[in-house]
């Protein structure tokens, strides 16, 4: 069947669009830039060009296709990219929806993120998809436009005008990741040239899960629901020691307290301001700091679904980094 994705391009769109094209679907990407989806060029896929803020252009996209995977969004944490955040990821899902509700696409699959669901601010809570969002008064813009983007969806598939359904990733590792502009952190860990780490904790998946997730929920997922997919719950020290023992160096030793990241990060936020780049934002800071731990028992029971282990994903990641030259 034709299916339409939305960034395509970025590090999951990519597979995703790889994993329905080897399955034999007809599978159309919308761009920005042609030239962005050079290393799909080995799949047979229909490039349409066209970004996702003009309705018209997604509109005609959408139009003669079965279902809709829409993946485009920007990630950051820092105050000055908000605007873009409410336009790409609140803006841009508003036109994927109401394209979804004119064409009579049969079926919209949200990527949405486990920051729509939440965080906790202690290594005691783990989140599930009916935990209560509690991260409000701090007003994180990429966490606030992710989770208003899914209730924009949710909500049209409770209505009845769309068949969607969201599934909520946590932190994903694997072949082609070290693209993302997020993974630096990691990077330097597994070079063995970052000293310190964080509180806080993380929650590791596989692509491979993640696509496999994707696709089943695509087929079996329930209108109006979401699922969080997610691997396994890890302290920061944890994350990085895993890192730095599966390079072979040296893992970071010097914990820094909250207060200092904090402090830090304030200051990055002004340097922002004066147009300099910030080596950490107040966001980031938050962020950091949090625990990011989930449950996927949802997803397991109804997508046959059993994580990998995080030491599996880290280890796929760092050995496509090396054969790229990135480590």
């Amino acid at each position: 069947m034709r299916v339409l994705i939305t960034g395509a391009t970025g590090f999951v769109g990519a597979w995703v669009a790889r994993a329905l094209a080897q399955a034999g679907h007809d599978v159309r990407v919308l761009v920005r830039n042609p030239t962005d989806a050079e290393e799909l060029r080995d799949l047979q896929l229909e490039i349409v060009t066209g970004d996702i803020l003009d309705s018209e252009k997604v509109n005609l996209a959408c139009k003669n296709v079965d279902s809709v995977f829409h993946l485009a969004g920007v990630i950051a944490y820092s105050s000055a990219k908000r605007d873009l955040m409410d336009k790409v990821n609140v803006g841009g899902t508003k036109n994927v929806i109401s394209a979804c509700r004119n064409q009579g696409v049969r079926r919209l699959l949200h990527f949405s993120s486990v920051v729509a669901v939440g965080a906790s601010f202690d290594s005691h809570s783990i989140l599930n998809e009916d935990s209560e969002y509690n991260l409000s008064a701090l007003n994180i813009g990429y966490f606030e436009t992710k989770r208003q983007a899914e209730e924009l969806v949710r909500s049209a598939a409770h209505k009845g005008e769309i068949d969607a359904v969201c599934v909520n990733p946590s932190t994903i590792y694997g072949p082609g990741d070290a693209k993302k502009s997020s993974r630096g952190m990691q990077k330097k860990v597994a070079l063995g040239k970052l000293p310190f780490y964080t509180s806080g904790g993380v929650n590791v998946v596989s692509i491979e899960d993640v696509v496999h997730c994707v696709l089943q929920a695509w087929q079996k997922g329930k209108s109006g629901e979401r699922y969080i997919i997610a691997g396994e719950n890890l302290t920061i020290k944890n994350l990085f020691e895993l890192i730095a023992s599966i390079a072979g160096v040296s893992p970071p030793k010097i914990h820094i307290p909250d207060f200092i990241v904090k402090g830090l990060g304030l200051i990055g936020d002004q340097q922002e301001k004066f147009g300099k780049k910030p080596f950490l934002t107040y966001e980031n800071a938050l962020v950091s700091t949090m625990f990011h731990w989930f449950d996927s028992s949802r997803a397991q029971k109804e997508f046959n679904f059993t994580p990998k282990p995080a030491s599996y994903a880290i280890k796929q990641s760092l050995e496509w980094s090396k054969l790229q030259g990135l480590l």
